[in-house]
């Protein structure tokens, strides 16, 4: 059985409460950290770990245990040097996966070269979607039509390639609408449920969010 995912939230304003909140909502293992105590104070009401600390120092970082962690969201745009510095040190640890919030396309040009794998900005993705979307690994994008029900795009898996929707019965095993099949830039509503699969192809589904995690059994 794969071991739980962790995570951990840097900056807990209003976007990182947001993530950190939905993270622990749906049983994620999930470290909290701000370097304002009143602020760590409020959210310890309801996030289980929450850390007052300084992720610009590398000894905190290693006090932490962030090395260990699995994906790091950095959540403090307002201070890019602090983001910065953050980012730096967790990729330094052996974090696989930084995600980091900027304000502006020069704060994305400025972490991505530092070493975020993904930036994001708050206006065009909130934080209870990138929460989703973490939860939802291995999708390509999830977007919520309703409390229960979200359009991913997911990549064909590899034991579904050269079978067919009909071989496959991927609703019937997962409850799955496919609604268009895409490849590169090109969209197939009209689908011929004999056509093979292969791993060039994504599809777009309906389906109930709670039950998408079986595709990561």
């Amino acid at each position: 059985m794969k071991a739980k995912k962790t995570y951990a939230v840097f900056g807990l304003g209003r976007y990182g409460i947001a993530v950190a909140k939905e993270l622990v909502e749906n049983g994620m293992e999930i470290i909290a950290v701000d370097s304002d105590q009143r602020i760590v104070n409020d959210a310890a009401a309801y996030l289980p770990v929450c850390k007052c600390a300084d992720v610009t120092d590398a000894e905190v970082i290693s006090r932490l245990g962030i090395g260990n962690i699995d994906t790091v969201i950095v959540c403090m745009a307002g201070n890019l040097e602090a983001s910065v510095m953050a980012v730096t040190l967790c990729k330094e640890a052996g974090v696989k996966n930084v995600i980091a919030k900027c304000a502006n396309e020069m704060q994305q040009k400025i972490l991505l070269r530092v070493g975020a794998d993904k930036v994001v900005f708050p206006e065009k993705e909130s934080g209870v979607r990138l929460a989703k979307n973490l939860l939802s690994s291995g999708f390509i994008d999830m977007i919520s039509l309703s409390k229960d029900v979200s359009m991913v795009e997911i990549d064909v898996k590899e034991e579904w390639c050269g079978k067919n929707l009909i071989e496959l019965n991927l609703r019937k095993k997962y409850g799955f609408n496919i609604v268009a099949l895409k490849k590169g830039e090109s969209v197939t509503v009209n689908i011929n449920p004999e056509q093979p699969l292969d791993a060039e192809t994504t599809m777009i589904v309906i389906a109930n969010t709670a039950k998408l995690g079986k595709l990561n059994g």
